[in-house]
């Protein structure tokens, strides 16, 4: 089986002071509005594909350890990722330097230490991860809640 997802961006105007929107074909996404200035200032409103970025990495690695517990036997009432996406000037580019992924769960029976050892599997499971992984350095934070 083979999933596609489709989304559509637009753009205005020269870099600095242009403006554009993105949005997903599902619908599901709405339009979004981007800036030079939301990439690397204030967002003011507007999101950046870094923003996106982090959200597709905390959804699917929310899914990757909720799927890695359960097959462990050790289903979670709940899981939380907060993932930032760092976007810095490396030399004269800009890059996504780094993304952190901080994980709480609620998993009853399960110690700390096993706990980190499948939140290490599911991140190398995760899809997004795999995608990023060589490119850009991943930090996992796992805890317990």
């Amino acid at each position: 089986m083979t999933a596609k997802r489709t989304a559509t961006a637009s753009w205005e105007g020269d870099l600095p002071k242009g403006h554009g929107t993105v949005t997903g074909a599902s619908g599901a996404l709405p339009v979004l509005g981007l800036t030079w200035a939301a990439r690397t200032e204030s967002s003011d409103g507007k999101t950046s594909p870094e923003e996106l970025l982090a959200a597709a990495h905390a959804g699917c690695f929310a899914m990757a350890l909720t799927a890695t517990l359960g097959r462990a036997g050790k289903p979670s009432e709940r899981v939380s990722v907060r993932a930032t996406s760092t976007f810095d000037k490396v030399g004269d580019a800009w890059k996504v330097t780094t993304m952190e992924l901080d994980v709480t769960a609620k998993v009853p029976g399960l110690s700390a230490g096993e706990f980190a050892e499948i939140a290490k599997r599911a991140e190398q499971g995760c899809p997004i991860s795999g995608a990023i992984r060589g490119n850009v350095q991943i930090q996992l934070n796992a805890r317990l809640a």
